[in-house]
C-alpha cells in the first residue's frame, strides 16, 4: 500500500529530501522497505522557507521508494529512519484538492484529525490520482554543490567514482550517500569519538567528514557504494591522518590502534 510522508519546513532531524526520512516509532508499521511514497508539505508557517518550496499551500512535491529502515541511534525514544531511494521531484506542486475534491480519501472517522499524521497510508487509487497530476523532473541531473570534505567542488550523482575534468581529475561524490552515511553512523567520529556540536556548539551542528573506506580514486569508474559498509564518519583530524600518506590509506582499526597507543597490524 502506498504512503504519504510529510516533510516539515523545520524539523529536529533536518533530513535531506530524497535521501533520508526520520519518523517516530508510532509509524513503524506503516513504513517498510520497498513501499512507494509521495512527499507532502502542509501550509507554510514561516515565510522564510518560501523559496525552498513549490507552493505556500499544502501540496505534493515528489515520489520515491522506501529503502532500508533502521533505528535512529542518536536518541533513546525509539525513533527510526528510512533510506529514500529513487526520489523524483515534481516540476510543479500538486495541490491537495483538484476541483474541490481531495486527492486523498479521508476516512469518516478521521475527518477532524486526518491531517495531523506525518505518515498516512493511501490507496493505490489515491496514489495514481496524485501522480496523474504530476509532471516528473529527472532525478539524474548533476549539480555542483559545496563539499564538506575539503574539495572545492563536488558533483552529485547516485553512483560514485566517475571521472570529471576540472583542472585535473576529480571524482564524483554523492551528497545523497553522505546524508545516508550520517543517518546510519551518526555525527561522532568512529575512531576517536569526537563530536563537533558538543565541542563547538550550534555553529558546528551537523558537521562531520564522511570517509570512503576504499578511496574512490581507486574505483576506476562508477561503482555502487553502501553507506553502511563503504562509508564511515570521521572528525577532520582522524580523516587527515587516514590519508596522510598517499601510498597507504589507514584502515579504521589501524587508526583506532594508533589512538590506543599501539599499531594494530592487519593480517598479511
Amino acid at each position: 500500500m502506498p504512503v504519504i510522508i510529510v516533510e516539515n519546513d523545520s524539523s529536529q532531524w533536518e533530513d535531506e529530501t530524497g535521501s533520508v526520512y526520520h519518523f517516530p516509532k508510532r509509524y513503524k508499521n506503516l513504513l517498510a522497505q520497498g513501499m512507494e511514497v509521495v512527499y507532502y508539505k502542509g501550509r507554510i508557517k514561516d515565510k522564510s522557507f518560501a523559496s525552498a518550496r513549490l507552493s505556500n499551500d499544502p501540496h505534493y512535491f515528489g515520489k520515491a521508494r522506501i529503502g532500508k529502515v533502521d533505528a535512529d541511534r542518536r536518541n533513546n525514544k525509539g525513533d527510526l529512519f528510512a533510506f529514500i531511494e529513487n526520489f523524483v521531484p515534481f516540476e510543479n506542486p500538486v495541490p491537495l484538492k483538484i476541483d474541490g475534491i481531495y486527492l486523498e480519501t479521508i476516512p469518516a472517522t478521521r475527518v477532524k484529525n486526518y491531517w495531523r499524521d506525518a505518515v498516512r497510508p493511501i490507496s493505490q487509487v489515491n496514489y495514481d490520482a496524485i501522480l496523474s497530476h504530476a509532471k516528473l523532473l529527472s532525478s539524474q541531473a548533476q549539480t555542483v554543490v559545496p563539499n564538506a570534505d575539503d574539495d572545492t567542488f563536488t558533483f552529485e550523482s547516485f553512483s560514485e567514482g566517475s571521472k570529471t575534468s576540472f583542472f585535473g581529475t576529480r571524482y564524483e561524490r554523492s551528497t545523497d550517500l553522505r546524508m545516508k552515511a550520517i543517518a546510519f553512523h551518526g555525527l561522532d567520529c568512529k575512531a576517536c569519538g569526537f563530536d563537533f556540536e558538543q565541542a563547538y556548539g550550534e555553529h558546528a551542528k551537523g558537521f562531520i567528514h564522511v570517509h570512503h573506506v576504499v578511496p574512490i580514486s581507486t574505483f576506476g569508474g562508477e561503482q555502487a557504494v553502501s553507506p553502511e559498509t563503504d562509508l564511515v564518519t570521521l572528525c577532520a583530524n582522524c580523516h587527515a591522518v587516514v590519508h596522510r600518506k598517499r601510498d597507504k590509506t589507514l584502515s579504521i582499526e589501524e587508526l583506532k590502534g594508533m589512538l590506543r597507543g599501539r599499531w594494530v597490524n592487519e593480517p598479511l
